[in-house]
């Protein structure tokens, strides 16, 4: 088993010490275009090994693609962060040709990967990526909703003074600051609806807190979070390789479902060793459709930016 991570910057990184830490595959290769930047990330990973215990090998290379070849799954973080002030979208004309470049680089190698895409505006990147590619829709998910929805839970737990791994909880629609849907009226603490804990007030903070969460640490540290994506593209990762067969919020490609189509956009759904093995129907009441019909296009007027400028 072999994995790449594409961009060896902080989530690039994170992720691959998360990968190695869970000995998820035999080798990881973290590939970056900055010379002999992922050679040192690798260099500096590996010689926890003999602290934490893990076996996997690590391989930093230097633009070389040859060096991924028989990866089984590529994680894609490459592309510029966001800085205070930009949105995920201000991102899209210099990040989509990077991520053309790279997801075609990556099959060229390894005709079987499975792609999780990281980089933003992450559900027209992954759009990108299924056109250029011609992959099968299963083998393409953009991570983002994974991790939107870990901050759902993680700003219910702070207002109900509960444990994160008791609540469940999710966020679809695009990945964006005003894109994205936490479900509120659906989410539990073990199997009651949160709601009979939390006023209309709380609730209503809660759901603006997780929609900047990515904004508000652009904000305090200067750049993009890391800690927790690097965490979700793992857990995404590794419910490929393990065939856990999890119910994940991604982004992936709709057709007919959820009445969208020719879009990415994050929804449940089951991740096992195909990557999208199921994608999950949910009972929306009307105004949660309404807002995933907003969500869906405003990510359709990114992806018209892809075609008008002859990206795609």
């Amino acid at each position: 088993m072999k994995i790449t991570i594409v961009g060896a910057g902080a989530v690039g990184a994170t992720t691959a010490d998360n990968i190695v830490r869970k000995e998820l595959a035999e080798e990881v290769v973290l590939l970056d275009i900055k010379e002999g930047f992922a050679e040192g990330k690798a260099q500096d990973m590996s010689q926890t090994a003999a602290l934490l215990g893990f076996d996997t090998t690590i391989t930093g290379v230097t633009n070389d693609y040859s060096k991924t070849a028989g990866s089984s799954v590529a994680v894609i973080t490459s592309g510029i962060p966001r800085k205070p002030g930009m949105t995920r979208e201000e991102l899209i004309g210099t990040n989509a040709s990077i991520v053309k470049d790279v997801a075609e680089n990556l099959l060229k190698y390894s005709p079987e990967i499975i792609l999780v895409v990281v980089s933003n505006p992450m559900d027209t990147m992954t759009y990108l990526a299924l056109k250029a590619t011609g992959l099968p829709k299963n083998r393409i998910i953009g991570m983002g909703g994974t991790l939107d929805s870990a901050r759902f839970r993680y700003q219910l737990s702070k207002k109900l003074g509960a444990s994160a791994g008791d609540l469940n909880a999710i966020v679809i629609g695009g990945h964006g600051d005003t894109t994205m849907i936490p479900l509120i009226k659906h989410a539990t603490w073990n199997s009651i609806p949160v709601t009979e804990f939390l006023s209309s007030e709380d609730q209503e903070e809660i759901v603006k807190a997780t929609m900047v969460g990515g904004a508000t640490l652009t904000k305090l540290i200067g750049t993009s979070a890391w800690y927790a994506p690097g965490a979700a593209s793992a857990a995404v990762v590794e419910s490929i390789v393990r065939d856990q067969k999890k119910l994940f919020t991604a982004s992936v490609y709709l057709d007919g479902e959820y009445g969208f189509s020719d879009i990415n956009l994050g929804v449940p759904i089951i991740i096992g060793k195909s990557g999208v093995e199921k994608i999950l129907p949910m009972s929306l009441d009307d105004e949660d459709q309404a807002r995933l019909s907003e969500s869906a296009n405003a990510v359709q007027k990114m992806n018209d930016v892809l075609k008008d400028t002859g990206i795609l």
